[in-house]
């Protein structure tokens, strides 16, 4: 029989000591944060007119959500306006938890007009800045907010952490209803209207009509650095940031900490989040912060610039009263490709980075556009290039989102005829970014999902193509963080181009573009089980179906394995003729249509 000393003995107890601590420490600093967000119209004046616009509390942009890592939130979602919408909390992982992800008919059905939903949410081994966002249609263009996510109490930062922090939310703005511009592009198959403004913190800034007083203005003391946290929410359009004449240190995207690089201007995409530090060396005055179009493709764009306004604390008192103009940045120009890449070629992970080393699914997607033609060009519905219908496709599928069940419902319940999993694994070969043959510029249009085992390693290279037109595209990926591992201008080259990826420390991203005619490529462990949507952040271009689902397999046991579906999780409105009941109502609707025809 083994025996122990005391000192062992006492040994063993203090260590059992210490992680009892620990694990109470975690546990007592961990919190629930329960939230309520209404959602109804409300008067948003705007570029001289006011508009009825849909906002969350009332507010626009909406409320901040601010919580420690470890904590809990409960967010009940009520819904008092016109349209059905869903919440997705971009960034969160929500491990084993699709039910709390948002995306509409990917892991849940919208919430109807005076409905409810409470979304339940874990934060698991995150922080930083992430957002949330209506997950619906074009609603994301007003329903957005931030969504910060601190360390542990006692855990310190990869950096010097200033004590104050300044939020900067991206946006565009349409003088009209966002909603009617995305109806009546889905009708005509032409691009929609581009926004009228860029905001910041919602508001245009004073190179707009009727927009000088509202101007977003920050103070800064001289000498104080403080934290920027950037988050682009706009629509449809990459944005380049800079302040005049001070220098940003990047220290974070999408939540994950960075090697600092300072640089005078930032290029980020719709759904990224960037934070930068500033310090305020400058003489006090004022010092315009703006944003305007970075366009990737040969499109129209809206190339106005957002402004706001940093002050100095003792920044001369006439300049407030515009007497004195702030000092403008210099910001590239809106074509400037290779600012954009060079920006996105300094990042690293802050250390060493657990990169996936052995491949388990080599993947390859083409994202780009395309056209679908009409058998009569001239209709009102084939508005498009040459009487043509806008889309979108990965590997040449323009994904369609279904409206009966949820993706993820007909995954969990084992439904057939809503999605299929045969997303193809390799594109068709070609040449993607010169000319292209006109037989590969229509898509089909499909429901498809690509299988992963759990605990896959996974590599996708994002290779873009030059239909219609080259260009950058944001893609998103539901549920994980990647690593981008690589990038490059024109075709992949699988026998040349992985010697070149960075396997040390790439960043830690969860939405990323391809370069303009090139592509990039991702790598990350399968190991959040459910049905995760990847799209592209350009509102538009998902619209047109640039799109498709991974449905992650369980691993062993209940701890890899997808949660059951909350009760209150919102139904669909349209029916689905597959039990006898519903065969009964269609069989009694179809009697009740030819009895009135007859009649």
């Amino acid at each position: 029989m083994e025996s122990h000393s005391p000192k062992s003995l006492r040994q063993v107890s203090g260590l059992s000591f210490i992680f009892l601590l620990v694990c109470y420490t975690f546990l007592a600093s961990a919190k629930l944060h329960v939230h309520e967000f209404i959602i109804e119209a409300k008067p948003v004046r705007r570029l001289c007119i006011t508009h009825q616009t849909i906002t969350v509390n009332g507010q626009f942009p909406g409320p901040t959500l601010e919580v420690r890592n470890g904590d809990s939130l409960a967010i009940t979602v009520v819904n008092k306006a016109r349209y059905a919408i869903s919440i997705h909390w971009h960034g969160i992982r929500q491990l084993r938890n699709p039910w709390a992800d948002g995306p509409e008919y990917i892991t849940q059905c919208p919430i109807q007009p005076g409905q409810r939903y409470t979304y339940k949410i874990k934060i698991e081994d995150e922080e930083g800045t992430l957002w949330w966002h209506a997950h619906s249609g074009w609603l994301r263009a007003t329903v957005y907010g931030a969504f910060i996510i601190h360390p542990r109490l006692s855990f310190p930062y990869p950096f010097s952490m200033p004590k104050r922090d300044i939020l900067i939310l991206l946006g565009e703005w349409w003088d009209g209803n966002p909603t009617d511009v995305l109806r009546l592009a889905q009708l005509t198959g032409a691009a929609p209207k581009v926004s009228d403004a860029h905001t910041i913190n919602g508001q245009p800034g004073d190179l707009y009509r009727c927009s000088g007083p509202e101007t977003v203005r920050f103070s800064i003391f001289p000498g104080e650095t403080v934290q920027l946290r950037l988050i682009n929410a706009a629509i449809n359009q990459k944005l380049f940031f800079a302040v005049a004449n001070h220098q940003l240190t990047v220290v974070e995207v999408d939540s994950a900490y960075t090697k600092p690089f300072t640089t005078n201007v930032v290029m980020i995409a719709p759904g990224q989040t960037t934070n930068v530090l500033i310090t305020a060396n400058q003489r006090p005055a004022q010092y315009y912060i703006a944003a305007r179009a970075y366009d990737s493709g040969n499109a129209p764009f809206n190339n106005t610039t957002a402004t706001a306004i940093l002050e100095y604390a003792n920044a001369n008192a006439p300049s407030r009263r515009g007497q004195i103009k702030p000092v403008f940045p210099v910001l590239p120009e809106f074509n400037d490709t290779a600012t954009a890449i060079a920006f996105a070629k300094r990042m690293r992970y802050w250390k060493r980075a657990p990169v996936p080393l052995h491949i388990d699914e080599d993947l390859f997607f083409t994202v780009g556009l395309g056209l679908i033609n009409c058998p009569n060009p001239r209709s009102q519905r084939c508005q498009g290039p040459n009487g043509t219908r806008f889309a979108a496709s990965m590997n040449n599928v323009s994904f369609v989102i279904p409206q009966s069940y949820s993706v993820m419902q007909a995954y969990y319940q084992e439904i057939s005829g809503i999605i299929t999993a045969d997303f193809p694994q390799v594109a068709a070969e070609f040449d993607y970014t010169r000319n292209v043959n006109r037989g590969l510029w229509q898509p089909v249009k499909a429901t498809k999902a690509y299988k992963l085992k759990y605990n896959a390693n996974v590599q996708i290279v994002l290779q873009g193509t030059s239909i219609v037109t080259p260009e950058s595209h944001p893609m998103h990926l539901h549920g994980y963080q990647f690593y981008v591992v690589g990038s490059g201008l024109g075709n992949f080259n699988p026998k040349r181009d992985p010697a070149r990826f960075n396997l040390f420390d790439p960043p830690e991203r969860n939405t990323i573009g391809n370069p303009p005619g090139g592509w990039v490529a991702i790598r990350f462990v399968a190991d959040n089980p459910g049905a995760w949507f990847m799209h592209c952040h350009i509102e538009s271009h998902l619209g047109w179906g640039l799109a498709m689902v991974f449905l992650v397999e369980n691993g062993d046991g209940p701890l890899e394995s997808v949660k059951p579906p909350p009760l209150d999780l919102p139904r669909c409105q349209m029916r689905s003729f597959g039990s006898s009941l519903d065969l009964k109502y269609l069989m009694f609707v179809s009697f009740w249509v030819l009895w009135v025809f007859l009649s």
